[in-house]
Formats: C-alpha cells, sequence, structure tokens
C-alpha cells in the first residue's frame, strides 16, 4: 500500500482512538471522580490495552485535563450553535433558550461536561488552568445574553445580573448531582431551570 494511502488512513484511525479513549476517560471520570479515575479502568471502556493510552497522553492527568478542557469547551461550542440558530429570536428567548441547551447538553448529551462539571474541586490546580480559560469564556457567553436582555428593557429594574447570572449557572451544574430522570423528567427540570429566569429576572408587562 502506498504512503499516501496509509499515511491520511493511519492518522484517521489513530484520531478515532484517541477520542474512544477520551470518551471513556469521561465516562469513567464522571462516574469515579478524579481520585477513583483509574487508567485501566478507561482502558477497559475504550477496549484497548492501558500501556496503549501513553502512546496518545503522556500521564493520567494529562488525559484528565483534556477531559476537563473539552466539557467546558463542548458545551459552550453547542450552546452558540443552538443560539446561532435562533437569529430572529428576542434577547430573552435566547436567554431561555440557552438554559435549555445548557441542561440537555450536561445531563443528557455529554459526559464530558459532568465530568468537568463534577471535578472541578477534585483535581490538583495545575490541572484547572486551561479548563478554566474556558469556562471564563461561558460565562462571559451568559454575561452577553443577561447584558443583552437588560439593554434590551426585559430585565426587571434593579436586577443584579453578574450574581443572578452565577446563581444561575451554579445551580444548573449542581443539577448533575441530584437529578435523577427516575423521578423527574428532564423537561421538568429545564421548565423549572427556565421560571427562574422567567419570573426571577423578566419584568413585569
Amino acid at each position: 500500500m502506498s504512503t499516501e494511502t496509509s499515511g491520511p488512513a493511519q492518522t484517521a484511525k489513530s484520531a478515532r482512538t484517541r477520542e474512544r479513549i477520551l470518551d471513556a476517560a469521561a465516562q469513567v471520570l464522571s462516574r469515579k471522580g478524579y481520585a477513583g479515575t483509574r487508567l485501566a479502568d478507561v482502558a477497559e471502556v475504550a477496549g484497548i490495552q492501558a500501556p496503549a493510552i501513553y502512546y496518545y497522553f503522556g500521564s493520567r492527568d494529562d488525559l484528565v485535563e483534556e477531559v476537563m478542557w473539552a466539557g467546558a469547551h463542548r458545551v459552550r461550542a453547542h450552546v452558540e450553535e443552538v443560539l446561532a440558530a435562533l437569529p430572529d429570536a428576542d434577547a430573552g428567548e435566547r436567554l431561555l433558550a440557552a438554559v435549555d441547551a445548557h441542561l440537555r447538553y450536561e445531563l443528557l448529551i455529554s459526559d464530558y461536561t459532568t465530568a468537568s462539571v463534577r471535578n472541578a474541586g477534585q483535581v490538583p490546580e495545575h490541572l484547572r488552568v486551561r479548563p478554566a480559560a474556558e469556562e471564563g469564556a461561558y460565562s462571559r457567553l451568559w454575561r452577553d445574553l443577561f447584558q443583552g436582555a437588560q439593554d434590551a428593557g426585559l430585565l426587571r429594574e434593579g436586577l443584579d445580573i453578574n450574581v443572578f447570572r452565577l446563581l444561575l449557572l451554579g445551580s444548573m451544574n449542581w443539577a448533575v448531582e441530584w437529578w435523577n430522570p427516575r423521578t423527574r423528567s428532564l423537561d421538568d427540570l429545564v421548565r423549572g431551570a427556565q421560571d427562574m429566569v422567567r419570573f426571577g429576572t423578566f419584568a413585569r408587562p
């Protein structure tokens, strides 16, 4: 087989294996936490031998850091994609759509974001630097959403949008610790979080 054929094919295979390792690590980290995550467990979920992980990641901490960063990055990208599909929505509708997108991604779609949220306070400080920068970008996205709603005159007078933004994000992230789909539907949870915004921040007609 020619180099032109084998090179790209091998690169694609390597990329798929790396992604499979990350998916497995996100799954294990979201369930067992930083202290309980072992490379042997990750390898078992990924369907590879544990030593193969070192071909893609220099250490367990390198792998954990990548999962934490991906969790923060992917939820931001998802919410941005949802908002981009709503060019005609007003600032209030965009804010409620962002609540919906965040919770569904965090709780239903991505082990990465669950792992990132649950382990933010568990990982060593040096593993928080890169994920924290991504979390800062996501926080600014929400700041702009609230600022847009305030500028449009949709929020009640005297509301501290920075405090409410932090409270909202904190409560939505904490849902990974207590939400149980057997006792409360995700639709109900989303509706409740949207009502926090609707009745806690919107100006009354």
